[in-house]
């Protein structure tokens, strides 16, 4: 692969790239290889940024300008992307990228793999409102969250994190209604989610979701299934995994405790849905993922 553009740094940027052996750990994880990330960065006024990768990137690349602006090729299509916009990349198509010469832009940038890609409308998405300042702030606070989680250790718990928080952000860009131009299923899509989101602890029926979010039960499957390829509660379930997974290997808490916490009173049933989900026990996911990874040499 060819990649070819401006190299330096730029003050006050932020850049993080995971070691190989990070992304290799994403790739082997049936549960995190479906949406994880390889690279995230935020570029302020990037004077001069300039990228030209002829064979494209093995991952898909979704640049967010905040402000200023800049210019996009992918393929023979150009588009001009300005503060307020993002575009997504799709992966392995040649595309080259520059800052306007007079108001550079802004990016935050994300790099990220997904064998669900699908899910999202990456291929010929085009250019993408933000929306007004409260939603590009929620955007910029996701990535804030991303980089924390990235900046810590790679035990299993922040990369549980990185992956759900990868998904929540491109969720929020693609997903969320914005204004009053946004589709009407966006809206209702992004409202299931956070209701689900803010329920983790508890039992919640297909029927308490549609009547919270105003829709029929059938219609919330049709719109499960356009953005997840799974149904409303499969996906509340794997919530509730991510979580379980985020608190097995970042706190002490028992498997019962934490059974409890994620609104399951029996702890059987509790361990029985992760292993189907996870392909191994709790515990056992709780020693692999507080052992150190294979192939880290890096010192106190």
């Amino acid at each position: 692969m060819v990649d070819s553009g401006r190299r330096e740094g730029f003050p006050g940027e932020k850049l993080i790239v995971l070691p190989d052996f990070i992304v290799a750990s994403f790739e082997d994880d049936q549960f995190l290889r479906r949406l994880y990330p390889t690279d995230v960065g935020y570029f302020p006024r990037a004077s001069r940024h300039y990228r030209n990768r002829v064979n494209g990137c093995d991952q898909h690349i979704l640049l967010c300008c905040l402000e200023g602006a800049g210019v996009i090729q992918v393929g023979r299509r150009r588009v001009s992307l300005k503060g307020g916009e993002a575009f997504c990349i799709p992966h392995r198509t040649a595309h080259l990228y520059w800052a306007d010469e007079h108001e550079p832009w802004s990016l935050l940038w994300l790099h990220f793999s997904a064998s669900d890609a699908a899910a999202f409308p990456i291929e010929g998405a085009g250019v993408i409102d933000l929306g007004p300042p409260k939603d590009q702030e929620e955007v910029k606070a996701l990535f804030s969250m991303l980089f924390a989680t990235l900046e810590g250790a790679y035990s299993r718990g922040n990369l549980v994190h990185a992956s759900a928080l990868t998904q929540t952000i491109l969720s929020a860009i693609f997903f969320k209604e914005k204004g009053s131009g946004g589709e009407a299923g966006n809206s209702m899509f992004t409202k299931a989610i956070r209701y689900m989101h803010s329920r983790l602890a508890e039992t919640v029926t297909l029927s308490e979701i549609a009547a919270y979010t105003m829709v029929s039960k059938s219609y919330l499957h049709t719109l499960f299934n356009r953005y997840t390829s799974s149904s409303p509660m499969e996906y509340f379930y794997e919530l509730k995994m991510q979580e379980a997974c985020r608190l097995l290997a970042m706190t002490d808490l028992q498997v019962q405790e934490i059974a409890a916490m994620l609104g399951y009173t029996d702890v059987g049933y509790f361990s029985r849905r992760f292993k189907q989900l996870m392909k191994m026990t709790a515990r056992a996911y709780r020693r692999l993922s507080q052992a150190p990874p294979a192939g880290d040499k890096s010192e106190a």
